[in-house]
C-alpha cells in the first residue's frame, strides 16, 4: 500500500527539486510499509527507514536552500521556507519520539508526513519556483516575491493559509503531548525508583534480625547453600562457625531479660568486628546462638578466626556475675571445616559444627573445638 501518490500537480518545474520530491515520497512508502506491514523478515526495521528519511529530508533542505542563495531570492520568502525546513524536522522527530504514546502510530506519523509534503510542494516550494522563474527572467528577487503575493489565487492562498495555520496547531499540540509524554515517563521512572528502593529495603528486612540487626536464620541458610554449592564447585573448603553465649539463661535470670538483649547485641557487634574478609558472613541462628560462615577457609585458618572471636568477646569485659566459667562474658564456638563432598549438604555441615560446640561446652566452654 502506497501512502502517497505522486503526480503532476506535485510538479514545480525545477528538475533536481521535483526529482528529491519523488525520492521522499518513496522513502514515505518505504517507511508505511516497515510500520504496517513487515511482511519481508529481512526489510529494514522502522527506526532504520525513518533515519535515512530524516537524513535525505536535511540534504534536500540542504539542497534548495542553496538554491534559493544561488538565484538570491527574497530574504521574506528565504526566511519563511528555512523555517518550515527546521520545524519539520522538530516536529517528526518529536512525533517519532512519542510514538509509543499514540493509539495508532504508524498512521499518525505516516498521514503526518504526507500531509505536509503536499503542504510544502503545493505551497513554498512552487512559490520559489515561480520566484526563480521570475528572476530567470529578469525580474528582481523582491519583485519576483511580491508579484508572487499579488498574482496567486487567492482562494488556493486563503486555503494554504489555513491548513498552514491549523499545521501549526496541530504541530504545536504535538509538542506539548510530547511533553507530557516526557514528564510523566520521568515521573513513571522516579515513582518505579522509589518503588524499587522500597523493595530493595523490605527484602533487606525480610533478611535482617530485629533485635541484633544482622543476617537472620532465613537469610542464613539460603547463604549456607550458596556457599556450599560454590565450594563443591570450586573444590574448595567451606568453614562454619556455631557460637553459643556461656550460660546465657543464667545472665537472663541474674540481670533481667533487657540486658540480656543488650548483652547479645554486644556479642553480635563483637563477632562482626573480628571478621575482616567481605565474603565472610555472620548471622544468628537462633536464640543466643550466632553462625559465622567463612568460604575458601582451611581447618587451621577457621580456628585462628575463631580464637580472634573469642578474644574479641573476651575484650568486652562484659560481667557476668552467675556464671561458672568466667567473671565475664564468654562463647563456646564449634567449627567445621572440609573440601565438602559432592554428596553433603547444609545439614551435614551445621550437625558436625554443632556436634564440635557439643564438645566445646563439655571441655570447660570459652573455648573453640574443631569438628572430627
Amino acid at each position: 500500500m502506497e501512502a502517497f501518490v505522486w503526480d503532476q500537480n506535485m510538479v514545480t518545474g525545477l528538475p533536481e527539486v521535483d526529482r528529491q520530491h519523488q525520492s521522499l515520497v518513496e522513502l514515505f512508502n518505504q517507511l508505511n510499509e516497515a510500520v504496517f506491514e513487515r511482511h519481508d523478515p529481512l526489510a529494514a526495521a522502522p527506526e532504520e527507514v525513518f533515519q535515512r528519511l530524516l537524513d535525505y529530508a536535511q540534504r534536500h533542505f540542504s539542497d534548495e536552500e542553496a538554491l534559493m542563495a544561488d538565484y538570491g531570492l527574497d530574504a521574506r520568502h528565504v526566511d519563511a521556507h528555512c523555517l518550515l525546513h527546521q520545524q519539520f524536522d522538530e516536529q517528526v522527530r518529536s512525533m517519532w519520539q512519542m510514538r509509543q504514546h499514540l493509539s495508532q502510530p504508524g498512521e499518525t506519523i505516516i498521514g503526518f508526513l504526507t500531509a505536509w509534503l503536499g503542504l510544502h510542494i503545493m505551497g513554498i516550494d512552487q512559490s520559489m519556483a515561480r520566484q526563480i522563474e521570475a528572476v530567470r527572467l529578469g525580474s528582481s528577487a523582491a519583485q519576483a516575491f511580491e508579484c508572487e503575493q499579488e498574482q496567486s489565487d487567492k482562494c488556493i492562498q486563503t486555503f494554504l493559509r489555513l491548513v498552514g495555520n491549523l499545521y501549526r496547531v496541530l504541530s504545536e499540540q504535538n509538542r506539548d503531548l510530547l511533553q507530557a509524554g516526557q514528564l510523566l515517563e520521568e515521573r513513571v521512572r522516579q515513582r518505579t525508583q522509589e518503588l524499587q528502593a522500597a523493595n530493595a529495603q523490605l527484602e533487606a528486612f525480610s533478611r535482617t534480625d530485629g533485635l541484633l540487626g544482622i543476617p537472620n536464620r532465613a537469610y542464613f541458610d539460603q547463604r549456607l547453600a550458596n556457599d556450599l554449592a560454590l565450594a563443591k564447585r570450586q573444590q574448595q573448603p567451606l568453614a562454619l562457625l556455631l557460637l553459643d553465649v556461656d550460660h546465657f539463661k543464667r545472665y537472663n535470670d541474674y540481670y533481667g531479660h533487657q540486658a540480656g538483649d543488650e548483652c547479645l547485641r554486644a556479642a553480635a557487634q563483637a563477632v562482626q568486628g573480628a571478621i575482616l574478609r567481605s565474603t565472610d558472613f555472620v548471622a544468628r541462628y537462633g536464640g543466643e546462638e550466632l553462625a559465622v560462615i567463612l568460604p575458601n577457609t582451611a581447618p587451621a585458618a577457621a580456628l585462628l578466626v575463631a580464637e580472634r572471636i573469642l578474644e574479641a568477646v573476651r575484650a568486652l569485659q562484659r560481667p557476668h556475675a552467675d556464671s561458672p566459667t568466667a567473671a565475664h562474658l564468654t562463647l563456646s564456638i564449634g567449627c567445621y571445616s572440609a573440601v565438602p563432598a559432592h554428596s553433603a549438604s547444609s545439614a551435614d555441615c551445621i550437625r558436625l559444627a554443632d556436634a564440635a560446640l557439643y564438645r566445646a561446652k563439655h571441655e570447660g566452654r570459652d573455648r573453640a573445638v574443631l569438628s572430627a
